[in-house]
């Protein structure tokens, strides 16, 4: 029987039509930026920031749906659904959910405001002091996240090629650097609209070829049922339960909202759009696509069940980390047809590279509106925004690079960096949803509540992510077997992942705190909810806003009828082309 060392050795044909298939994607996007940096160059910040506003719906939904999945999601979806079922994909309907209150409630205010950096927003209504947390939060998030979105398809590469994690990093680091900071947001736009069709045409090159393999679909179906694989909604209401259909559905409308809502990273797309109707179709596009990848993704994670049923090779280290089991499966899948494995390794690529130059553009429009402009005497010329922009594309990009390094030696880092962003963004998107919902907090208000949010939300996340680490809390997985293989493994070592589980063995014994015990689908919820709540209470102490003396356009359209504005002078200082007094909309008419 042959070793894994002798294994491994055979699957890595990585072929020079698979490097083609690599630089050609790679390529495509050097033009793209060529193109839209040289040839039809932003003329404008607004031009480099936002297109003009003038983009066109169907690429725009093509971006957020490259941009908001990322390489993680891509390979990371697959192994859960492979380790522990189908439970978490019924968060399908939490996207449903986001889909209509963001359409209904946030996406018309930030489009009727004409704004750039979602943070503008906050300083319109509370003050400056709300503006510069937000744009601080969101600026530490995209640093701790931006250097995992290279590392993993990093990782995938390095799984089927042998190459090592960091001679890859920076080469994707500078492609999508030069892009970004040379095109703007028309670059990005485009590329991800490559990338998109890249990452769709790789799940699925992936699914055919896997499913004849192995006798076609309906014996994926039938080994995914007797595993129990396949599951029905978990209606439960015990929230330390990981994955239940609640935590799925209302957890998921909050974390999705904030993420595709309030985030820079999301709306600075459906802003450059130049309607709010457009915006709304995008983002019906939107949750359609990013349900159909979802369903790819967990309909892969059952075909590598159903190749793999005799033999985990979680299990037996074949695959060494979880992030790499589907590039596993793709060579033993795809490695015999020469170039598929490389398309497939440039659709993992095309995620990391959207998500990366989708944050890269975000930070660059944040870092010039809220902590350029505000502090200079005099008006940048355009010339000056844009290559305070490039400069901040650049200077993000090394920073990332540098922390592959930290992501790689320190294993607890990823687990890390989910918790750091539950932390921020539950505080964040009750702050946002006070300012929109609730038109008397004021500001003091609302800074006290996101205060206490990021503080509660770090006590308990940390202290959850160290309980699972250490293993005070773990969660069983679906039969898995090794009694099969086919070669020979070190069986001193096996040892059964617990990472992102779905549901628990019932070894979080009762000496653990509750709160560290409830689902990660809750933490925004919950950071939302203290944020609201405190805000709501030290109102008691602050005191109140008038709410007819709001700017009515800084309100969700279905609150405006419930009070009487006073005629006043518009609160925008930024753009003096914006008309925030009294606007009646078709929104408020048909609300």
């Amino acid at each position: 029987m042959h070793s894994i060392d002798q294994i491994l050795g055979e699957l890595q044909r990585f072929g020079w039509l698979d490097y083609v298939a690599i630089a050609a994607m790679f390529l495509v996007c050097i033009v793209i930026g060529i193109y839209f940096g040289f040839m039809n160059k932003s003329v404008s910040e607004n031009d480099y920031m936002l297109g003009g506003r003038k983009m066109l719906v169907v690429p725009i939904a093509f971006s957020l749906v490259a941009s908001f999945i990322s390489g993680i999601t891509l390979l990371g979806l697959p192994t859960e659904v492979y380790s522990y079922g189908t439970q978490y994909l019924y968060v399908a309907f939490g996207v449903l959910g986001m889909g209509i209150v963001m359409g209904v409630f946030y996406l018309p205010v930030f489009h009727d405001l004409n704004i750039t950096s979602t943070y503008e927003y906050l300083e319109l209504r509370f003050d400056r002091r709300l503006r510069m947390y937000g744009s601080v939060m969101f600026v530490i998030m995209n640093i701790a996240f931006l250097p995992i979105v290279i590392y993993v398809p990093a990782l995938a590469f390095n799984q089927v090629t042998g190459v090592a994690v960091h001679t890859i990093t920076p080469i994707v680091c500078i492609i999508c650097v030069f892009y970004t900071s040379m095109g703007g947001l028309k670059a990005v736009i485009w590329t991800d609209v490559v990338q998109a069709v890249s990452m769709v045409g790789a799940l699925i090159l992936v699914a055919v070829k896997g499913s004849m393999d192995i006798g076609g679909f309906n014996v994926v179906i039938e080994r995914a049922w007797h595993s129990n694989r396949l599951e029905a909604p978990d209606l439960s209401i015990d929230p330390t339960v990981r994955h239940t259909f609640w935590c799925l559905f209302v957890g998921g409308i909050f974390y999705w909202t904030q993420t595709n809502a309030v985030s820079q990273n999301m709306i600075q797309r459906y802003l450059a759009l130049p309607t709010l109707r457009d915006a709304r179709k995008a983002l019906c596009f939107f949750c359609a696509g990013v349900l159909i990848l979802m369903a790819l993704c967990g309909y892969n994670g059952l075909l590598i069940y159903a190749t793999y049923q005799n033999c985990d090779p979680l299990t037996t280290k074949l695959a060494k980390a979880r992030d790499q089991l589907l590039p596993l499966f793709v060579m033993d899948t795809l490695g015999e047809l020469p170039g598929m494995t490389g398309l497939f390794i440039a659709g993992v690529f095309s995620a990391a590279l959207s998500s990366l130059s989708t944050c890269l553009n975000s930070m660059s429009a944040v870092v010039l509106e809220d902590f350029v402009k505000p502090y200079v005497k005099q008006p940048l010329s355009n010339r000056a925004s844009t290559w305070i922009m490039r400069l901040v594309v650049v200077g993000v990009g090394v920073v990332c690079v540098g922390l592959v390094y930290v992501v790689q030696h320190m294993g607890t880092v990823l687990q890390l960096t989910m918790s750091l962003e539950s932390i921020t963004n539950g505080p964040l998107f009750g702050i946002f949803t006070l300012g929109i919902l609730l038109p008397w907090i004021n500001g003091n208000s609302a800074m006290l509540g996101g205060i206490v949010g990021v503080v509660a939300m770090s006590w308990v996340s940390l202290n959850a992510q160290w309980a699972i680490a250490s293993g005070a809390i773990s969660y069983q997985t679906k039969p898995l077997s090794v009694d099969h293989c086919d070669y020979t493994f070190d069986v001193a070592n096996l040892v059964t992942s617990a990472a992102n589980a779905t549901h628990s063995t019932g070894q979080a014994t009762d000496d653990i705190f509750p709160l560290y015990r409830i689902s990660y689908m809750w933490y925004t919820c919950l950071g939302s909810l203290i944020t609201i709540i405190v805000a709501l209470l030290s109102s008691l102490v602050f005191g109140t806003n008038d709410p007819n003396s709001i700017d009515p356009t800084l309100l969700t359209p279905c609150i405006r009828k419930f009070f009487r504005f006073n005629a006043r002078k518009s609160t925008d200082t930024y753009n003096a082309d914006i008309f925030l007094q009294n606007k009646l909309r078709s929104d408020e008419v048909a609300l």
